[in-house]
């Protein structure tokens, strides 16, 4: 299948499917960023993606090339596609639960007998699961009980980000195996560690089946020093997760063409 076809003209029905959505975010998240980059007249401090975008973050820091990242995210889409469909699964965003509830909420299911895990820490009050849809569904049942606000199921294709994608992780490793790395221009921050990758190829696997901490990154990030975040890709989800996770941050977002001149010149003043 043609990748710029398919990101020039659709169908969204195509474009949104776990295993075309993940190239296509990844070709032009890194188009953004390649003509961002060549308008920059200062070098980032470091990098983090969300999910797959780490992925991206690797390709923009020269972790590995372009080719190899896409290459990597087509095997990883279509793993996580084939994961999703063994059996009924999902994930369900909680507005108002901090990490500690939401983590023994899951494991409180789980000894229970039910397969229930939290898969991201996106935003402070931001908490997402995975699991089995009919723990999903309990999820969602018994939420004023457990002291959350709100439980929303999202519309996706199976259980991310939780043991139910370990067929995808044995995948990608075999995937791996073939990829020339190379030491990054900047650091690049891991979704489940934290912090600056020191095992770039065991975070990009660890976080297919582990927690992706955004939240955590971000606010560590930021202590580090960082003092501006420019979300690089389509919309703008990872802007809204800085604001709230890095208060006092300035947050850029590079989303078209049209936003990279301003974006440059703007992150070029002293």
């Amino acid at each position: 299948w043609s990748l710029s076809d398919l990101c020039s003209n659709g169908p969204e029905e195509a474009l949104t499917a776990t295993d075309k959505a993940q190239p296509a975010l990844y070709a032009t998240s890194f188009a953004l960023w390649t003509a961002l980059s060549a308008e920059l007249a200062v070098r980032p401090a470091g990098a983090a993606g969300h999910s797959l975008g780490e992925f991206t973050a690797h390709a923009a820091a020269g972790s590995f090339s372009y080719e190899s990242g896409l290459r990597l995210v087509a095997t990883r889409g279509a793993a996580m596609a084939r994961a999703a469909v063994v059996e009924p699964s999902g994930m369900a965003a909680v507005i108002g639960a901090d990490e500690d509830l939401a983590r023994q909420i899951a494991l409180d299911r789980r000894n229970d007998g039910g397969r229930l895990w939290v898969a991201n820490l996106n935003a402070p009050g931001q908490i997402v699961f995975s699991g089995a849809q009919a723990d999903i569904d309990w999820l969602v049942a018994e939420s004023k009980d457990l002291g959350v606000r709100r439980v929303i199921p999202l519309k996706v294709a199976g259980a991310f980000h939780s043991p139910y994608m370990q067929p995808a992780r044995d995948e990608l490793a075999d995937a791996l195996e073939g990829v020339s790395w190379s030491e990054p221009e900047f650091d690049v921050w891991a979704n489940v560690a934290a912090k600056p990758t020191t095992n770039p190829r065991e975070d990009v696997l660890d976080q297919l089946t582990g927690t992706v901490r955004f939240s955590e990154t971000l606010s560590n990030m930021a202590s580090d020093g960082i003092e501006a975040f420019v979300h690089v890709g389509p919309g703008d989800v990872t802007l809204g997760m800085a604001k709230r996770a890095a208060p006092g941050c300035a947050t850029l977002a590079v989303s078209t063409l049209d936003d990279v001149v301003a974006v440059a010149q703007e992150l070029s003043v002293p």
